[in-house]
């Protein structure tokens, strides 16, 4: 409430200092050279999306029909830009039990098309990155991650979001921490960084420092900038509102992650043999965003049955993400092929669910699901 009174006060309500600090913050916290803040998760995508058209950098740079291999199940802003940009996204299967991809099919998937690799950190579980970098190898693949639902996870003692060339992250006032509405995208590459600065806002240079990876030297007179545009961009810019929340919110965020670490602990404990259903097998440090209950296939029970008997109980039930997103109608829009057969997917999009997660303790809620024989 100070912080939001303190935006108040300064009268400077669009993007300032507030939004600055929150991305100094975020950068120095998950270990990242850069950090830049957007309105959403889903622009935060669409940022490092466009960021890679406009590189420089020959082994970076996407161009429209290039390949990208995505997980079959995702959330829709994680394929949304992709195929908004023209490029050709290759459905994998996920493994049924960690939710992210399966790692065989990946590799039988990878050939010398394949451009770029969307990686995303389902439901707070981080992917095994040692496989996945073997699966590169050597290979000019460009790794962007989607750690929109994953804050915080940490795999070999590193920060999910970090792995990839760029990275996304949410702040979406349900997840792990809260800016009402919000987004960042990390990278350790200075161009990259610049151009996303003027891809941020109207793809013009007035939010560049003076000596940049996009046009060089800016002149010294702030009129001659103040409408000088050089990438077709956009206004993904957040409020300083959200800057301010950020900051105090970026505090409060190792207990956040611990809370619901101690929850996820108590899950496993008690629900990881569970006739009924299967768990999310962590890899890594899981920040258990939620936890997804996928009903065995001698369950007894459909999926329309077991929510009504959750619901009826006082629980919030969602479809894991968005179940296999290839089945969507919105698919007639895109460049895509399928790899192999997405089984898993499948059978997740008809028997999977998951119900909320919180900082502070649910072993109630966790003792009710243990007695759903």
């Amino acid at each position: 409430m100070a912080a939001l009174q303190r935006v108040i006060d300064s009268d400077r309500y669009s993007m300032g200092s507030e939004v600055e600090r929150f991305e100094g913050a975020f950068a120095n916290f998950f270990g990242s050279k850069y950090a830049l803040m957007v309105n959403s998760g889903s622009s935060a995508n669409l940022l490092m999306t466009a960021a890679l058209f406009f590189t420089s950098n020959p082994r970076h740079r996407l161009n429209r029909g290039d390949e990208i291999i995505v997980p079959a199940v995702s959330w829709s802003t994680t394929y949304y830009p992709l195929a908004q940009y023209g490029l050709k996204l290759k459905f994998v299967d996920i493994d049924v039990e960690t939710l992210n991809y399966d790692l065989d099919a990946l590799r039988e998937a990878v050939t010398d098309k394949t451009r770029a690799i969307m990686v995303v950190n389902l439901l707070g579980n981080p992917n095994d990155f040692a496989v996945i970098n073997d699966i590169i190898g050597g290979r000019d693949i460009v790794m962007i991650e989607d750690n929109c639902e994953s804050m915080g996870a940490t795999y070999q003692g590193k920060q999910a979001g970090t792995f990839g060339l760029l990275g996304s992250f949410s702040s979406f006032f349900s997840h792990h921490i809260s800016t009402m509405e919000g987004g960042v995208v990390v990278t350790d590459d200075e161009e990259l960084y610049h151009i996303m600065l003027a891809l941020r806002a109207h793809g013009w240079t007035r939010n560049l420092p003076k000596e940049n990876k996009v046009t060089g030297v800016k002149s010294d007179d702030p009129f001659e900038e103040s409408f000088r545009f050089v990438l077709p961009g956009y206004n993904l810019r957040p409020l300083e509102m959200s800057g301010a929340l950020g900051a105090e919110q970026l505090k409060k965020l190792p207990s956040l992650i611990a809370g619901r670490q101690a929850n996820g602990k108590i899950v496993q404990e008690k629900l990881s043999n569970h006739p009924k259903f299967i768990i999310q097998r962590e890899i890594g440090e899981s920040s258990w965003f939620g936890f997804s209950l996928v009903l065995r296939p001698m369950a007894g029970v459909s999926r329309k049955e077991f929510v009504a008997t959750l619901i009826e109980q006082g629980f919030e039930c969602r479809p894991i993400v968005a179940g296999n997103f290839a089945k969507n109608e919105v698919m007639k829009y895109f460049d895509y092929e399928i790899h192999g057969e997405l089984k898993n997917a499948d059978y997740i999009d008809v028997n999977g669910l998951f119900v909320g997660n919180h900082h502070y303790s649910v072993e109630e809620a966790i003792d009710a699901l243990v007695c759903l024989k």
